[in-house]
């Protein structure tokens, strides 16, 4: 803390608070309590909802076999005060004050956890029958287009687009999946690694449309820039997110090229007492060797524990991880760990037209990121690899029935 803001916290609690109430934020608090934080704790949604779990929203809630996905967390129990349904509006730094909906609150400690928002459609807003998929309430109005298997066109073929097509198929439903780029998750995987995935699509009974851009959008029909018209009971626009900073405009806090808070590693902003966490904050990876934005749910599950460590100042906490994530689609658990943009070799693990291959990069002979397809023991193994900096060998590496971690050189 500034020594303006210790001074005052001798003479009474410390309060923190956080702003974003999805996954980083609860964890931002409740890691403050597990790691002895006495003094106040506000956690403020702008969503209504008892903070809840996205990942569900585009699996068992969407399918109707669950109601919800709100966090096992005893937020009274810990002390956590929550005030919901109230939208951060502006930071006033040098006054200590986090501007909202429902009227200003002060702080000694503010974290930002206000996530990510879904890209829109242009020409689409408006038009009966678009969804995004991102929040509890979408998945609500999704859930009965789905019972009643309608004709439904997905816009974006990557990771969300590829889940809500997988769950769309498994509801019954004709599924057209519409890409713009020359695969499925180009943004994503290098040619070579998500071009196998194209045919996922197909053997599960999805229409899946490459170099297609979507001209305009009209009632029960999605039409293409070459004249082609997809007829929608539904449209479904996974195009891709940013981070939900735009409130922050004004405010002193840097952000990045992509909109997000800049952080440093210690997940502190430029800002004195404001960190940044989770798919809002971009930080640097001394691992990498280049500045990192990850918009999964495991960063927003270990960047907390370095934001209250850091908070609390005890032991200061250098925040570095491997990144982590994982996939539901068509039938296979797919799983990344890493990151691949510098690596120098790509080795094969299996062959990809199978349910289960792995692709391991490498630079300079270690591991630093690895895609597995129905092969969890290898991302287990692999993610301690990379950890580590294990030096591997490559000719070991490729071959699929030796277990990775016996591929070392």
């Amino acid at each position: 803390m500034s020594e303006q803001r210790q001074e005052q916290g001798t003479s009474q609690p410390r309060r923190v608070v956080v702003v974003g109430a999805g996954m980083a934020g609860v964890q931002t608090a409740v890691a403050l309590r597990e790691q002895g934080f006495t003094g106040t704790v506000t956690l403020i949604g702008a969503e209504p909802h008892q903070p809840y779990d996205r990942p569900p929203l585009s699996k068992a809630v969407l399918l109707g076999k669950a109601e919800g996905s709100a966090f096992d967390v005893d937020f009274e129990a810990l002390g956590i005060e929550l005030q919901l349904g109230r939208e951060a509006l502006a930071v006033r730094a040098g006054a200590y004050v986090l501007d909202t909906s429902a009227g200003p609150v002060p702080y000694d400690v503010l974290v930002l956890a206000t996530g990510a928002e879904p890209i829109r459609l242009p020409g689409a807003e408006g038009v009966p029958g678009v969804h995004l998929l991102r929040t509890l309430d979408d998945a609500e109005r999704l859930r009965p287009v789905l019972a009643r298997q309608h004709d439904i066109v997905v816009v974006g073929a990557g990771w969300i687009g590829a889940e809500f097509a997988t769950a769309a198929r498994e509801a019954g439903c004709a599924v057209t999946v519409v890409e713009a780029a020359d695969r499925p998750l180009a943004g994503a995987l290098p040619a070579e690694v998500a071009a196998p995935m194209a045919a996922w699509y197909a053997d599960s009974g999805a229409e899946l449309h490459t170099h297609a851009r979507v001209a305009r959008v009209e009632p029960a029909a999605v039409v293409l820039d070459d004249g082609s018209r997809l007829p929608a009971g539904a449209v479904v626009v996974g195009i891709g997110a940013r981070p939900a900073t735009s409130w922050l405009a004004g405010s002193g806090i840097e952000l990045g090229r992509y909109g997000e808070v800049v952080a440093d590693d210690h997940l502190r902003t430029g800002l004195p007492d404001v960190y940044a966490v989770g798919d809002c904050a971009s930080f640097p990876s001394r691992r990498y060797g280049e500045r990192l934005l990850v918009h999964h749910w495991d960063n927003a599950l270990q960047g907390p524990r370095t934001v209250a460590a850091n908070i609390i100042g005890q032991t200061p906490a250098v925040y570095d991880p491997v990144p982590y994530f994982w996939s539901e689609q068509f039938g296979r658990f797919v799983q990344y760990a890493g990151h691949h943009p510098g690596a120098d070799t790509t080795v094969w693990r299996g062959d990809p037209s199978t349910s289960a291959w792995t692709v391991c990069w490498l630079r300079e002979g270690r591991l630093v990121a690895l895609l597995a397809v129905g092969r969890p023991r290898d991302l287990a193994q692999g993610r301690r690899l990379i950890e580590a900096g294990t030096p591997m060998d490559r000719d070991l590496l490729a071959d699929p029935g030796r277990p990775l971690k016996a591929a070392t050189a």
